[in-house]
C-alpha cells in the first residue's frame, strides 16, 4: 500500500481537498442550499450569524471561505460546533461525492491510506509532528469503504 498525501486542491489527488472547486447541494433546515466547495459548505455552517455564513458562501474562493471560518470570533461560533462538526463534514463529503466523477475517482484511490498533509491542522489532517488525528482522511476512506459495497451506478447527482 501506498499512502495517498493530499492538501492543496490541484495535482493527481487534488479532488480530495475540501477547497477541490466542486458545487454541492446539501440540506439544511430542510432546504437544498448549493455550495461551490465542501469548504465553503463546512465553514457556512461553522457560524452563529447569518450575514457571515451569506459572506461565506459568497466567497469567491475556497481559501477565502477558510480564511474566514478560521477567522471567526467565539461568539460567533455554533455553541456546540465540536459536538457537531464531525458529522456535518461527513454530509458535506457525501454530496461531494455524490458526483459520479468524484466517487470514480476515489474508488480509484484503492486501498491506500488517504492523508491530508496539513501542517497546521492536527485534527483534520496530521500536523506539524505528523502525528495528527487525520479526521478528513478517515471520513474519506470511511466513504470510499461505503462506495465500494455500494457502487456508483446510479449517484445522485446535483441538477
Amino acid at each position: 500500500m501506498t499512502e495517498i498525501r493530499f492538501y492543496r486542491s490541484t495535482g493527481e489527488h487534488g479532488f480530495l481537498s475540501n477547497l477541490y472547486p466542486i458545487v454541492i447541494i446539501v440540506k439544511i433546515d430542510d432546504q437544498d442550499v448549493g455550495f461551490q466547495s465542501v469548504e465553503h459548505a463546512y465553514q457556512y455552517r461553522k457560524t452563529s450569524n447569518k450575514q457571515i455564513a451569506e459572506y461565506i458562501r459568497a466567497a469567491p474562493y475556497p481559501r477565502l471561505a477558510a480564511v474566514i471560518g478560521h477567522g471567526l470570533f467565539p461568539y460567533d461560533v455554533v455553541p456546540n460546533w465540536n459536538a457537531m462538526k464531525l458529522n456535518w463534514m461527513k454530509t458535506c463529503l457525501e454530496a461531494k461525492f455524490k458526483h459520479r466523477e468524484m466517487a470514480e475517482a476515489l474508488l480509484k484511490t484503492g486501498v491506500n491510506p488517504l492523508i491530508e498533509a496539513s501542517k497546521s491542522d492536527a485534527f483534520w489532517g496530521i500536523g506539524k509532528k505528523e502525528n495528527g488525528k487525520n479526521m478528513l482522511g478517515l471520513l474519506l476512506m470511511q466513504l470510499r469503504e461505503r462506495l465500494q459495497k455500494e457502487g456508483v451506478e446510479k449517484p445522485e447527482l446535483p441538477q
